[in-house]
């Protein structure tokens, strides 16, 4: 797969997936409901639209990371040429679900929803599912060492402070007690 092939396939996939997921869903679930909470001043809503804007910028950055240097997609039917383990991904194994979970919370927090928040949850144990099934034991058989090194390294959902990086070749890796 070539990059604008990669670009493009990403695109789609960005507004099929995680378009649905993290933005129609929460919005569609949130209408017609009273506010769970009213606040005055409305900082948890405010403090929401800040999560949200976060989360988007943070997901559209691995989107793209994912087409112009893993050269595929994060589509499990077109997936990348190249393990990614740069930018976010040197913080946290699975910043894109971090992401759409964040822009989820951030809309339960702007319309005050008790309703996509049990819909975050939901979506949490999906992801949680979903990586520790299909998507940890494919990257271990199609990476090998290089995602057993970068896997012992960065945890799966919690961020590390200090950003991991990639042993160069040739070198050796030692963990560093950073497991899931």
């Amino acid at each position: 797969m070539g990059r604008t092939a990669a670009v493009i396939g990403s695109l789609v996939f960005f507004i099929v997936a995680p378009g649905v997921v993290a933005f129609l869903i929460p919005f569609l679930l949130a209408q017609g409901q009273d506010e769970a909470w009213h606040l005055d001043p409305p900082v948890v809503k405010w403090a929401g639209l800040a999560l949200g804007v976060a989360g988007t910028i943070a997901l559209v950055e691995c989107f793209a990371r994912f087409a112009l240097k893993g050269i595929g997609t994060p589509a499990p039917i077109a997936p990348t040429e190249h393990l990614v383990v740069t930018g976010l991904y040197r913080h946290v194994r699975n910043p894109m679900y971090v992401a759409v979970l964040a822009i989820i919370l951030a809309q339960a927090m702007w319309f005050a929803s008790v309703a996509v928040l049990i819909y975050a949850a939901i979506i949490w144990a999906a992801f949680t599912a979903f990586v520790m099934v299909y998507e940890e034991p494919t990257l271990a058989r199609t990476f090998g060492d290089e995602y057993a090194a970068y896997r012992s390294h960065v945890r799966r959902w919690i961020p590390r402070l200090i950003p991991w990086h990639a042993p160069q070749t040739g070198s050796s890796t030692s963990p560093d007690q950073c497991r899931q």
